[in-house]
């Protein structure tokens, strides 16, 4: 007999929670999701997506109009320019904050004001799945629940994770050169919180049963206002141990279990996907057994991808795409090439060589880009990310410099991320082809400004009407490409692939849709020169019919050899 609601709850509880009375703590959080104790499970491993879903990653106020807000505005360019281009539109934090452009939030239930209210997140919803941010490491030291920290008083008194400088915190994995502790005054004097990433964002302490019964209270809120996806934001450094490297801890584990058992049973289509810039073998790990995360970000394509291009060598892609498992139905990945943040390094530990990231790095310098730092254990600072616009990261090669190709490339490392397994998700910036916003980065100080800047509506349209202009060029074939992409079954995000071995400047992969009626060869010129390809060392296979899907062309004699320009890229299909 399966088990029921309750007691699954109470049973994972038990491994976070072993001291504490967690059949209370199980009734109060089924209370909070107003959900009952014999609730049936959904059924497992159910693919909530399929070839068509295409994710917008924007901020809310990045398409702008005079006395607007900006809500309305993007609600306006998602229906006039993207209606058939996306199905699902992740609006990074639309809360109250006080720092972080949003991750520093100062009231999860409210949306901050300036951007517009939850009327019009919920007319978004209503007609795109809506993914919203669970910020859920950390809090804003200007929250009333942090407010209360100082006061002594509850709520939030006991709601933030403090730590002791002479406890042993050595081995504490940092994403940040900032120091971990910082000390506040309070009414009991002054206490040590714990700042994984700055003074400003204090983290929570989940080791109180409370504070996990205040974020179920926050998700039913936010499933009642139309979420379907939850990104679950540095989730990685939730649970704290002095004494431990405080990530990936097995509490953490435990936590995203129970959260997406509580998100399932309210809202059986709903997706939970974590947030875990960490080097690839341990982003796998929130898969768990298909019972935490149905998708997690792909964090090594972006370096990798972006290497390949600007090299001209895909040998670390190709290593990295033989390594990965295929997803197990009800888990994906989530494919993005550039996002709000800047170009991960640590998901490249142990697929890139130092000199190669050094070389790698020099090149997104010299194409105006910015570096940022992390701590290490032994107190060095180690590059933690590349700051630049997805647009510049491509307008070169770390050997000839910048080149007349830069459009070519970007559309390739495109075509390629949309061919791949998992769920493609484009950054605005990079749908628009946005430049490096330098001024913003001089006007704010900090260098992941480079590629958050905002684009007033009229501007926008004008840029993308003109047919001279890169970003319609860029918008245009985008488009074309993602309209050919929805529509074909072997790229369900679930569908089979498998790495063709072509050299080092030929990076392909065949995929093949679930009930094998369709074979996709996805072939890629990563250079620029121009390359030929033996169709025999593809396998094409002789009584079929094969076509570009790109072109239209139709391959005639499938003995002969196939010819890519730079940067060019096939989709041949039965």
């Amino acid at each position: 007999m399966s088990q029921t609601l309750g007691s699954k709850l109470v049973a994972m509880l038990e491994v976070v929670y072993p001291a504490v009375d967690c059949a209370f703590v199980a009734e109060q959080l089924m209370d909070a999701m107003a959900l009952v104790p014999d609730a049936e499970a959904p059924p497992a491993h159910q693919n909530h997506w399929d070839q068509s879903d295409i994710v917008l990653i924007t901020y809310a106020d990045t398409v702008q109009q005079p006395d607007e807000k900006p809500l309305v505005t993007l609600k306006r360019f998602l229906d006039d320019s993207l209606r058939d281009v996306i199905s699902a539109v992740h609006i990074l934090p639309f809360f109250p904050y006080s720092s972080d452009d949003g991750f520093s939030v100062m009231d999860y239930l409210a949306v901050n004001e300036s951007h517009g209210g939850w009327n019009d997140i919920e007319a978004i919803a209503g007609d795109y799945k809506l993914m919203a941010d669970l910020v859920i490491n950390h809090m804003s030291a200007r929250s009333r629940w942090f407010e209360n920290f100082r006061k002594r008083v509850g709520p939030g008194k006991d709601y933030f994770f403090e730590g002791n400088p002479k406890d042993d915190l050595s081995m504490v994995v940092r994403p940040r050169t900032s120091p971990l502790l910082t000390p506040v005054q309070t009414d009991d004097g002054e206490r040590h919180v714990w700042c994984t990433f700055s003074e400003d964002q204090v983290d929570l302490n989940f080791a109180n049963p409370e504070v996990l019964i205040e974020f179920a209270r926050i998700i039913h809120y936010y499933l009642e206002r139309g979420v379907k996806i939850f990104r679950l934001d540095a989730v990685a450094f939730l649970w704290k141990e002095p004494g431990t490297p405080c990530i990936h801890l097995q509490q953490t584990h435990e936590l995203i279990k129970i959260l997406r058992l509580l998100i399932e049973h309210h809202t059986p289509d709903a997706v939970v996907i974590t947030e875990t810039n960490v080097p690839n073998r341990e982003n796998l790990t929130y898969f768990g057994n298909a019972n935490e995360a149905h998708a997690i970000y792909n964090f090594s394509l972006p370096p990798l991808l972006i290497n390949t291009l600007v090299t001209g060598n895909c040998r670390h892609l190709k290593t990295w795409l033989m390594s990965m498992p295929p997803a197990q139905m009800g888990t994906t990945y989530l494919n993005f090439i550039a996002s709000h943040d800047g170009v991960g390094l640590r998901p490249t530990d142990g697929l890139l060589d130092e000199d190669e990231k050094q070389r790698l790095i020099n090149t997104m310098e010299s194409f105006g880009g910015k570096v940022s730092y992390r701590r290490t254990a032994d107190g060095r600072d180690q590059p933690y990310e590349m700051n630049i616009a997805l647009w510049d990261a491509l307008k070169g090669t770390a050997e000839g410099g910048v080149d007349h190709w830069q459009l070519q490339r970007f559309l390739c490392a495109h075509t390629i991320m949309l061919a791949l397994e998992g769920i493609p998700a484009f950054y605005i910036h990079s749908l628009l082809a946005t430049e490096n916003d330098h001024a913003r980065v001089e006007h704010t100080g900090r260098f992941r400004s480079i590629n958050r800047g905002q684009w007033q509506l009229d501007t926008a349209e004008a840029a993308l009407a003109d047919p001279l202009s890169h970003h319609s060029k860029a918008f245009t074939e985008l488009k074309r490409l993602i309209a050919i992409r929805r529509s074909l079954p072997a790229f369900h995000p679930n569908a089979t692939q498998f790495t063709l071995h072509l050299g080092l400047q030929l990076f392909g992969f065949w995929r093949q849709s679930m009930r094998r009626e369709q074979s996709i060869f996805c072939i890629h010129n990563i250079s620029d020169e121009v390359q030929q390809v033996a169709l025999t060392d593809i396998n094409l296979i002789g009584t079929d019919q094969w076509v570009d899907l790109l072109t239209g062309a139709t391959l005639d004699d499938l003995a002969g050899v196939l010819t890519l320009k730079p940067y060019q890229s096939v989709w041949l299909s039965n």
